[in-house]
């Protein structure tokens, strides 16, 4: 718990409570300075000190090693406005294409200086532009679209649909590092917070929530790759409407889950927990038409199925968010 300090009342009526002494000379307040008073959604008094002053960006610095990609997502996802890449002697041509392709996966970020010895990027986005909310969804459509190519791919040993579905990760990855990037730099704002709409408390199911999207993707990713083993083998038939009913299902749950988690519905979390049993009963048929299929495709008709049931099971997490 914060210090407490008692509201105090002048003669004339006003209401007023001391600022501690400590703070103010850490951040040179003198007798007439002003501080900037903002009213967050619960009730709460934010006393700002430096309203007027201009935020200096933040700036991380990496040198060249093994895992200089995945550093690099880190500082972004960590809300680092600008990130420097720095070596010893000269970066060399392969160093710059893994920047390169790096700063390609990441919305945003560009390379703004470059020489022999140092690659300069900055984030040139404005988080205040950018509601979680409205990335959520941009990313669920492309996801959800995956998701429905996926299943028609696989059925139809259609392989240009499967690789396009692949291709489309790409951008669902953009968009989730994007969402994860400003959820973590509204927790580190809390006027941005104000200003979004989203109090801090609500970023951790928001983060939870993007994960969730985020892995239904990747199991129709899984699926397309089942389906370019296959190499254009059809399932039978029987086999077909049993698959496009399950994918038909898990559409249907994500879909109502998403919608739960965004309006915070209840009862439409709770359809999604429903279809437990029809989801259950499909995949046991599933299971034992698969059984007479050949050996050799076996293994793929029962992944894409297991990959089905997974992607329902994230559905259900989803909607859990709503209570």
């Amino acid at each position: 718990m914060g210090e407490l300090r008692k509201v105090q009342r002048t003669p004339t009526g006003t209401f007023f409570v001391c600022l501690p002494r400590s703070w103010a000379e850490e951040h040179g307040l003198k007798k007439g300075a002003l501080v900037a008073l903002d009213e967050t959604s619960d009730g709460k008094l934010l006393v700002d000190p430096k309203y007027d002053v201009e935020q200096v960006p933040r700036v991380a610095t990496l040198t060249v090693g093994s895992f200089l990609g995945r550093e690099i997502i880190g500082r972004y996802l960590l809300g680092f406005d600008i990130i420097r890449v720095e070596a010893k002697e000269r970066i060399d041509f392969d160093v710059r294409n893994v920047v390169k392709a790096t700063v390609s996966s990441l919305i945003g970020l560009e390379i703004v200086e470059e020489n022999y010895s140092q690659i300069v990027l900055q984030c040139l986005l404005e988080p205040s532009g950018f509601p979680p909310e409205k990335i959520l969804r941009r990313n669920y459509a492309i996801v959800a679209g995956m998701n429905r190519d996926v299943v028609s791919s696989f059925v139809d040993g259609d392989l240009h649909r499967a690789k396009s579905v692949i291709a489309r990760d790409d951008e669902s990855n953009r968009l989730y590092f994007l969402l994860v990037r400003i959820l973590r730099t509204i927790l580190q704002n809390p006027r941005l917070s104000e200003k979004l709409g989203i109090p801090p408390i609500e970023c951790l199911d928001y983060r939870l929530a993007a994960s969730l999207v985020e892995a239904i993707g990747d199991a129709s990713v899984k699926i397309a790759a089942k389906t370019l083993e296959l190499n254009g083998v059809k399932p039978s038939e029987e086999l077909r409407k049993l698959l496009g009913g399950l994918q038909a299902l898990c559409y249907e749950a994500h879909e109502q889950a998403l919608k739960a988690f965004i309006d915070k519905e209840i009862a439409s979390a709770e359809n999604v927990r429903n279809m437990n049993e029809k989801i259950r009963a499909l995949f046991a048929d599933i299971e034992k038409v698969t059984k007479v299929q050949p050996v050799e495709v076996m293994p793929q008709m029962l992944a894409a199925a297991s990959f089905l049931r997974q992607i329902y099971e994230y559905s259900v997490d989803l909607a859990d968010l709503v209570v």
